[in-house]
């Protein structure tokens, strides 16, 4: 786990020869000093194997450098454009403008935003902040009660914030106003270099303001995305060790240590509501660890809401292993929480790749702690989310059930496995913009698409969309795939083919490819090329295409001949 580091270090980091895995442009328009937070937003990319190409604004150019269509910002026309706006700025502007008009002041304010976002959501992802409040102390309390008053217009201006990032999918939010809370004004902003060097944000404050930063882009960009929670039991999901105390001898629920433990697992059940997958690792006999889900009236987590559940005496990493081949997502998308350090150390060794907290010894402290971690960040949130325990318990049920047969094509035969494949809807473009997002493994091109883009592709007369889904006689997957092509006069180009990695080897790709063929006669396509841009996690794929039966067109680019192909025998129906 990173602590957030001292910005003497990102420095460090930023001039550290480490390997590269990632090129991201970032634009940095900011109404205050941003020197520092560039030096940051640097290092803070090296530590995590990100380059970071950034053009950074003169301050308090926002409107100028957006404006203008031949400004710099413009010429660099980044993947992502960060507005940093600072409340003391916003503050000296509000006491400027005429008392009379001040009713209307955030109005007018995301008015302005409003066309800014406007003129760049086109070609780039936004990040705008919310402003962390301050007492105009004019007021007192009473403020809150007066329309006029910056904070009644500060507050205001907070939620419509949020409402234009509801409304726009290329526009995400920084919360600095949380963030403050969290380290207090007084951390959040040094007068002297306020006054001096127009800094809004002081030199302890920037780092971790930073990591909140990177962490949207990299949720953005569907890098190292945390999609499941590892929990221990004894200490960490409940007080006392169930195989020495017993049943009513465990804590958990209202009263004494055993709210501690009450509030971790009311966290891990809104993250399961949530979509996060919630996984049981523990040093315990498996009937003695399953008992307190079963029976203790004041456990929240229940079996249902566990998604594989390991209790054993085998080493952790080991059982980390299973539980990862299980769910067939990488290492870097776990996160393990255990109270023991010898447990943690051992899981960090064996495994780096999972993100595992180094909790406070006094379990009272696990909540505070964890809530200033950010584990979790996402860049999309939709409804099947919250179904995910139920497919990932149907996936353990499969992976046990593939044992007990002879051959993989008998236990293929087996499952009964029924597809749909059908264009994108207007339902269907959370999920499918979500799947860009997040897939990693299973991506031949590795193109995001956020709800904006997805649409634009329904909407092209030139795209052609597919999306899969997928049932068999353990479950629903819901939708597992998708495929974005487009005509280029007689080629069907595809731009996009990705597939949830659950479903690997059952023979899904040949059944995509069968429909993708007959889609392209329909468009009257003589040929299909597809291309594969290799990444550090899309080696899997990496003969996808050959063999499928394309042929070399270039180095990285594939061609059907749709005159010679055969339809692949598969064992899934069509509905």
């Amino acid at each position: 786990m990173h602590s957030t580091s001292t910005l003497i270090e990102l420095k460090r980091f930023s001039k550290a020869d480490i390997e590269i895995e990632h090129t991201i442009s970032v634009s940095i328009l900011a109404d205050s000093s941003t020197q520092f937070f560039v030096q940051a937003l640097k290092g803070i990319g090296k530590r995590d194997e990100i380059s970071y190409e950034i053009y950074e604004a003169d301050y308090d150019q926002i409107q100028q450098e957006i404006l203008n269509l031949s400004s710099h910002f413009h010429e660099k026309d980044s993947e992502i454009a960060i507005f940093l706006f600072s409340t003391e700025k916003l503050l000296s502007k509000f006491q400027k403008s005429n008392v009379e008009s001040r009713v209307g002041f955030s109005d007018s304010f995301i008015q302005d935003l409003n066309s800014l976002v406007e003129n760049v959501s086109n070609s780039s992802k936004i990040i705008l902040n919310t402003f962390p409040p301050i007492n105009s102390s004019v007021f007192g309390n009473y403020g809150a009660k007066v329309e006029s008053s910056f904070e009644f217009q500060l507050s205001k201006l907070n939620f419509e914030i949020k409402k234009l990032a509801l409304q726009n999918g290329q526009v995400f939010i920084c919360d600095i106003e949380q963030l403050q809370n969290q380290f207090g004004i007084q951390n959040r902003l040094d007068p002297k270099f306020y006054i001096k060097g127009n800094l809004a944000f002081g030199l302890d404050f920037i780092p971790a303001l930073v990591e909140n930063y990177s962490a949207i882009i990299k949720s953005i960009k569907g890098i190292s995305l945390k999609k499941c929670l590892i929990l221990d039991l004894d200490n960490t999901t409940w007080g006392g060790i169930i195989g020495d105390d017993g049943l009513e001898g465990i804590e958990v629920g209202d009263l004494g240590i055993g709210k501690a433990f009450d509030e971790l697992q009311l966290w891990a059940m809104e993250l399961k509501n949530r979509g996060i997958i919630l996984c049981i690792c523990s040093k315990n006999t498996d009937s003695v660890a399953r008992e307190p889900f079963e029976k203790h009236p004041d456990m929240t987590l229940r079996l249902e809401d566990i998604s594989v559940f390991v209790a054993n005496w085998e080493n952790k990493a080991d059982n980390i292993r299973y539980i990862q081949n299980v769910l067939n997502i990488g290492f870097d998308s776990m996160v393990f929480l255990d109270d023991n350090p010898f447990e943690r150390n051992l899981v960090r060794q064996e495994l780096p790749a999972v993100l595992v907290p180094e909790l406070p010894e006094d379990p009272v402290e696990y909540m505070q702690f964890i809530r200033t971690l950010n584990l979790f960040e996402t860049a999309s949130f939709s409804s099947e989310d919250g179904n995910r325990t139920k497919k990932y318990q149907e996936e353990a049920k499969r992976v046990s059930a593939k044992t007990s047969y002879g051959s993989i094509e008998d236990y293929l035969a087996s499952l009964d496995m029924r597809a749909t494949v059908e264009p994108f809807s207007a339902f269907s473009v959370p999920r499918v913009s979500q799947l860009t997002q997040r897939s990693n493994q299973f991506n031949l091109r590795t193109i995001r698409y956020s709800e904006e883009d997805i649409k634009n592709v329904i909407a092209s007369d030139q795209h052609m969309s597919m999306q899969i889904s997928l049932e068999d006689k353990y479950g629903e997957y819901g939708i597992i795939g998708l495929v974005i092509g487009e005509k280029k006069e007689d080629v069907l180009f595809i731009d996009t083919w990705i597939m949830s990695c659950r479903v690997l080897k059952r023979g899904v790709e040949k059944m995509v490819l069968n429909q993708l063929v007959e889609l392209a006669k329909q468009h009257n396509c003589i040929s299909i090329v597809g291309e594969y841009i290799p990444t550090a996690k899309n080696k899997l794929v990496e003969t996808h295409y050959v063999d499928l039966g394309f042929e070399p067109l270039s180095e990285n680019q594939y061609s059907l001949n749709m005159n010679t192909f055969s339809a692949f025998p598969t064992k899934i129906e069509l509905k």
